[in-house]
């Protein structure tokens, strides 16, 4: 990071980060794409005031979503795109430690946000700037996709916020879960499937259903899902690090797990971390041995989706300056990170301990 103001308790540099997939694509129409999006948000006050709309913007939330959607329906990917910048404001909500954000909060408007989203006539929720930009994108999200692609877009939505919520209430216990359960419902509100639906979307993806929820496609999804999750946890650690109790993350829950300092914790969340990305690797060479060219497209969709990923958070001033350390997001701040050549661990089998992750590897099995 470009000069912090104080230093980030996970030490001077990030971790290289292993990633043998194609890295540096973005849709060619990016550019128009995040300023549709800027005006769409404007148009609907999204933001009360220009500090907070600096911050809004500041997610890079056009550059997240033309860099895992770098191809296809440019229609299609400023929708994404506008979903993604409206989202971000409900995350930083749900993340800002004010005492009214408690559990029942976040469980309410989370429900009232999943029935809005099945039926946008429902009238479950407040009227304001974010109830008419969500209207919005609930009428033109119903127009556009087939009844199959909403039930998917519904329950990557439910995953989001079913996770959201499950970190909100242990926060709110004041207690750090167990590495199992983390790995189990942390990476949920991660939103892997409201994503990938819209990869889909935009790309003309029409995958039989069996297909789509076979075992080895979606441990394939959840690997991918994991392996953003923690890669997220790295970035946004900065962000969240004044908060008490800690953000619930995986380098806290290790930290917690082996009585040690955040510093200290990184190295064993990368291991683990690459270890699932070893996974995704090799189920990823199984599925395309067999795959058609739908499948095919599927598979590289899930890899833009983590290499994707981490090009945007190297960029975003919402990680690269995050809001506990400066009064305004810096346009030039941006992570200096490596890549590494081979993971730092590569064992084949699922990690020791951790039930919840043995699903994943089973494919392999057949």
């Amino acid at each position: 990071m470009t000069a912090p103001p104080r230093p980030s308790l996970l030490g001077p540099s990030l971790p290289p980060f292993y990633c043998p997939l194609e890295r540096d694509r973005v849709h060619p129409e990016a550019k128009q794409v995040e300023a549709r999006a800027v005006e769409w948000l404007d148009s609907f006050g999204l933001y009360p005031d220009p500090v907070e709309r600096a911050w809004g913007l500041a997610t890079h939330s056009a550059d997240f979503s033309s860099r895992i959607i770098p191809e296809g329906d440019p229609e299609a990917l400023l929708l994404f795109t506008e979903w993604n910048y409206w989202a971000n404001a409900v995350d930083d909500w749900q993340d800002s430690g004010s005492p009214e954000v408690g559990t029942g909060a976040v469980v309410e408007h989370g429900v009232r946000l999943l029935r809005t989203v099945e039926d946008p006539g429902a009238a479950v929720l407040p009227e304001g700037p974010m109830t008419r930009a969500l209207l919005d994108l609930v009428h033109r999200t119903h127009a556009l996709l087939t009844p199959y692609e909403l039930h998917r877009f519904t329950e990557g939505t439910r995953d989001w916020l079913l996770g959201a919520a499950w970190r909100a209430a242990r926060a709110e216990s004041g207690g750090m879960p167990g590495l199992n359960d983390f790995v189990a419902m942390g990476p949920l509100a991660n939103g892997t499937r409201f994503s990938m639906t819209w990869s889909a979307v935009a790309r003309g993806e029409r995958l039989p259903a069996d297909l789509l929820c076979s075992p080895a496609v979606m441990a394939l999804t959840d690997a991918a899902g994991f392996v953003v999750s923690a890669d997220n946890d790295l970035f946004s650690y900065d962000k969240d690090d004044h908060l008490e109790p800690r953000e619930i993350n995986l380098v806290n829950v290790l930290a917690h797990r082996e009585r040690c300092s955040p510093e200290e914790a990184v190295p064993l969340a990368v291991a683990l971390r690459d270890r699932v990305m070893g996974l995704f690797l090799r189920l990823r060479e199984r599925i395309e041995e067999r795959a058609d060219d739908r499948l095919d497209a599927h598979v590289r969709a899930l890899c833009h989706y983590v290499a994707g990923s981490i090009a945007w958070q190297t960029r975003a001033p919402r990680y690269a300056s995050p809001r506990n350390r400066n009064a305004l997001p810096r346009a030039e701040a941006r992570f200096e990170i490596r890549y590494s050549d081979a993971p730092t661990a590569d064992g084949t089998e699922p990690p020791a301990g951790l039930p919840a992750l043995v699903s994943w590897w089973r494919p392999l099995d057949g």
